[in-house]
Protein backbone atom coordinates (compact mmCIF):
# COMPACT_ATOMS: atom_id res chain seq x y z
CA UNK A 1 0.00 0.00 0.00
CA UNK A 2 1.65 3.32 -1.28
CA UNK A 3 1.89 6.06 1.98
CA UNK A 4 -0.97 8.34 0.81
CA UNK A 5 -3.01 5.29 1.06
CA UNK A 6 -1.98 4.31 4.20
CA UNK A 7 -2.42 7.95 5.94
CA UNK A 8 -5.62 8.25 4.45
CA UNK A 9 -6.70 5.14 5.97
CA UNK A 10 -5.53 6.09 9.16
CA UNK A 11 -7.53 9.49 8.87
CA UNK A 12 -10.59 7.97 8.05
CA UNK A 13 -10.44 5.26 10.64
CA UNK A 14 -9.76 8.44 12.92
CA UNK A 15 -12.81 10.75 11.82
CA UNK A 16 -14.93 7.31 11.51
CA UNK A 17 -14.30 6.61 15.47
CA UNK A 18 -14.56 10.37 16.46
CA UNK A 19 -18.18 10.02 14.66
CA UNK A 20 -19.04 6.99 16.49
CA UNK A 21 -17.87 8.65 20.38
CA UNK A 22 -19.96 11.50 19.22
CA UNK A 23 -22.93 9.70 18.17
CA UNK A 24 -22.93 7.58 21.31
CA UNK A 25 -22.63 10.87 23.19
CA UNK A 26 -26.01 11.90 21.37
CA UNK A 27 -28.15 9.57 22.20
CA UNK A 28 -27.27 9.28 25.81
CA UNK A 29 -27.79 13.33 26.51
CA UNK A 30 -30.91 13.85 28.39
CA UNK A 31 -33.63 16.92 27.74
CA UNK A 32 -34.54 18.01 30.96
CA UNK A 33 -38.32 19.87 31.52
CA UNK A 34 -38.42 23.67 31.89
CA UNK A 35 -38.85 24.86 35.13
CA UNK A 36 -42.60 26.33 36.12
CA UNK A 37 -43.14 29.33 36.03
CA UNK A 38 -44.55 31.36 39.19
CA UNK A 39 -46.65 34.09 38.78
CA UNK A 40 -46.53 36.59 41.30
CA UNK A 41 -47.99 39.83 41.75
CA UNK A 42 -46.86 42.94 43.15
CA UNK A 43 -48.29 44.00 46.63
CA UNK A 44 -48.81 47.40 45.24
CA UNK A 45 -50.81 45.93 42.04
CA UNK A 46 -52.40 43.28 44.15
CA UNK A 47 -54.11 45.98 46.36
CA UNK A 48 -55.22 47.81 43.38
CA UNK A 49 -56.74 44.47 41.72
CA UNK A 50 -58.51 44.30 45.54
CA UNK A 51 -59.67 47.59 45.46
CA UNK A 52 -60.89 47.60 41.86
CA UNK A 53 -62.98 44.03 42.35
CA UNK A 54 -64.23 45.82 45.48
CA UNK A 55 -65.31 48.92 43.40
CA UNK A 56 -66.70 46.71 40.83
CA UNK A 57 -69.23 44.95 43.43
CA UNK A 58 -70.64 47.90 44.55
CA UNK A 59 -68.00 48.92 47.89
CA UNK A 60 -66.84 51.98 47.04
CA UNK A 61 -63.55 53.34 48.96
CA UNK A 62 -64.17 57.17 48.67
CA UNK A 63 -60.54 57.91 47.78
CA UNK A 64 -58.92 57.94 44.54
CA UNK A 65 -56.05 55.61 43.37
CA UNK A 66 -52.82 56.91 44.55
CA UNK A 67 -49.85 56.63 42.01
CA UNK A 68 -46.64 55.00 43.36
CA UNK A 69 -44.42 56.68 40.44
CA UNK A 70 -41.89 58.77 41.35
CA UNK A 71 -41.50 61.69 38.93
CA UNK A 72 -38.72 62.82 37.36
CA UNK A 73 -37.26 66.52 37.70
CA UNK A 74 -34.85 67.06 34.08
CA UNK A 75 -34.57 70.63 35.32
CA UNK A 76 -32.18 69.25 38.28
CA UNK A 77 -29.70 67.84 35.62
CA UNK A 78 -29.36 70.98 34.19
CA UNK A 79 -28.77 72.94 37.63
CA UNK A 80 -26.64 69.95 38.18
CA UNK A 81 -24.09 70.17 35.33
CA UNK A 82 -23.85 73.91 35.66
CA UNK A 83 -23.03 73.58 39.44
CA UNK A 84 -20.49 71.00 38.57
CA UNK A 85 -19.38 72.94 35.74
CA UNK A 86 -18.90 72.58 32.24
CA UNK A 87 -14.41 72.99 32.19
CA UNK A 88 -12.37 69.96 32.77
CA UNK A 89 -8.43 71.15 33.64
CA UNK A 90 -5.62 69.18 32.71
CA UNK A 91 -1.86 68.97 34.01
CA UNK A 92 0.84 70.55 31.92
CA UNK A 93 1.33 67.87 29.00
CA UNK A 94 -1.73 65.73 29.75
CA UNK A 95 -4.63 64.37 28.39
CA UNK A 96 -5.67 62.53 31.77
CA UNK A 97 -8.92 63.63 32.96
CA UNK A 98 -8.25 63.99 36.74
CA UNK A 99 -10.41 62.88 39.81
CA UNK A 100 -10.68 66.37 40.23
CA UNK A 101 -13.32 67.15 37.50
CA UNK A 102 -14.86 63.73 38.02
CA UNK A 103 -18.11 65.00 39.56
CA UNK A 104 -17.96 67.64 36.78
CA UNK A 105 -17.91 65.30 33.83
CA UNK A 106 -20.63 63.13 35.71
CA UNK A 107 -23.02 65.74 35.70
CA UNK A 108 -22.86 66.36 32.25
CA UNK A 109 -23.08 62.89 31.51
CA UNK A 110 -26.33 62.72 33.64
CA UNK A 111 -27.72 65.64 32.09
CA UNK A 112 -27.08 64.10 28.28
CA UNK A 113 -28.33 60.96 29.10
CA UNK A 114 -31.68 62.36 30.83
CA UNK A 115 -32.27 64.23 27.30
CA UNK A 116 -31.03 62.31 24.47
CA UNK A 117 -32.14 65.23 21.92
CA UNK A 118 -28.89 67.36 23.55
CA UNK A 119 -26.22 67.79 21.39
CA UNK A 120 -22.59 68.91 23.21
CA UNK A 121 -19.47 70.17 21.28
CA UNK A 122 -16.20 68.90 23.62
CA UNK A 123 -13.97 72.10 22.78
CA UNK A 124 -9.66 71.18 23.60
CA UNK A 125 -7.26 73.73 24.97
CA UNK A 126 -3.49 74.25 25.51
CA UNK A 127 -1.53 76.63 26.52
CA UNK A 128 0.94 79.23 24.47
CA UNK A 129 3.86 76.98 25.22
CA UNK A 130 4.69 74.22 22.25
CA UNK A 131 4.29 74.38 18.45
CA UNK A 132 0.92 74.77 16.13
CA UNK A 133 0.26 70.71 15.47
CA UNK A 134 1.86 69.65 18.89
CA UNK A 135 -0.80 71.92 20.41
CA UNK A 136 -3.59 71.03 18.32
CA UNK A 137 -2.88 67.09 18.82
CA UNK A 138 -2.90 67.86 22.35
CA UNK A 139 -6.12 69.85 22.52
CA UNK A 140 -8.05 66.68 20.19
CA UNK A 141 -6.79 64.34 22.87
CA UNK A 142 -7.86 66.35 26.03
CA UNK A 143 -11.43 66.78 24.17
CA UNK A 144 -11.47 63.27 23.58
CA UNK A 145 -10.35 61.71 26.98
CA UNK A 146 -13.76 63.96 28.06
CA UNK A 147 -16.08 62.16 25.47
CA UNK A 148 -15.06 58.71 26.13
CA UNK A 149 -15.32 59.70 29.60
CA UNK A 150 -18.83 60.83 28.73
CA UNK A 151 -19.31 57.51 26.86
CA UNK A 152 -18.32 55.32 29.16
CA UNK A 153 -21.51 56.87 31.52
CA UNK A 154 -23.85 56.08 28.96
CA UNK A 155 -23.82 59.06 26.53
CA UNK A 156 -24.36 58.26 22.88
CA UNK A 157 -21.51 58.78 20.65
CA UNK A 158 -23.94 61.36 18.14
CA UNK A 159 -24.43 63.15 21.31
CA UNK A 160 -21.17 64.54 21.36
CA UNK A 161 -18.33 65.42 19.14
CA UNK A 162 -14.60 66.18 20.11
CA UNK A 163 -12.67 69.31 18.36
CA UNK A 164 -9.49 71.22 19.09
CA UNK A 165 -8.65 74.44 19.53
CA UNK A 166 -5.15 73.87 20.74
CA UNK A 167 -3.34 77.41 21.49
CA UNK A 168 -5.79 79.61 19.70
CA UNK A 169 -8.59 80.44 21.63
CA UNK A 170 -7.17 80.97 25.62
CA UNK A 171 -9.02 81.48 28.49
CA UNK A 172 -6.12 83.72 30.31
CA UNK A 173 -3.96 86.15 28.72
CA UNK A 174 -0.28 86.37 29.85
CA UNK A 175 2.59 83.73 30.67
CA UNK A 176 3.21 82.36 33.94
CA UNK A 177 1.61 79.03 35.70
CA UNK A 178 -1.29 80.93 36.51
CA UNK A 179 -2.96 81.65 33.31
CA UNK A 180 -1.21 78.49 31.43
CA UNK A 181 -3.44 76.36 34.08
CA UNK A 182 -6.41 78.11 33.22
CA UNK A 183 -6.09 77.61 29.30
CA UNK A 184 -4.91 73.73 29.52
CA UNK A 185 -8.54 73.02 29.92
CA UNK A 186 -11.57 71.04 28.12
CA UNK A 187 -14.66 73.03 27.97
CA UNK A 188 -18.21 71.82 27.39
CA UNK A 189 -20.27 73.78 25.44
CA UNK A 190 -24.02 72.92 23.98
CA UNK A 191 -24.46 72.72 20.49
Amino acid sequence: MSPILKHRAAWLSTVGTALLVLSGCASNTRVEPPAPVENRVAPVAAAATNANAANSTGATTGQAPQSTVTPVDVTRHDAAANAAGRVVYFDFDSYVVKDDFRGVVEGNARRLSADRKRRVLIEGHTDERGGREYNLALGQRRAEAVLKSLTLLGVQDSQAEAVSFGKEKPAAAGTGEAAWAKNRRAELKDR
